[in-house]
């Protein structure tokens, strides 16, 4: 569901970041969760951790967008 960013308003953007900032959180959670009690499940682990880096990624990504002169 991605959408091209530098087309949207400001505001679809900044719910946007919302959103993901959440998404961000919760996987991080799941993930201590799933280090602290050990199990099997190691594949799970493994993309719990790359969709949170890929989350990150768009994070930033939205971030630049609507403060483009902070990361200059």
């Amino acid at each position: 569901m991605e959408t091209d960013d530098a087309t949207d308003p400001p505001e679809v953007l900044q719910a946007r970041l919302v959103e993901l900032r959440i998404e961000h959180r919760d996987l991080d959670e799941a993930i201590g969760r799933l280090t602290l009690a050990p199990s099997d499940d190691q594949l799970l682990l493994r993309r719990l951790k790359k969709r949170k880096l890929l989350i990150k990624d768009r994070i930033s990504a939205l971030e630049r967008l609507l403060d483009p002169d902070e990361y200059a």
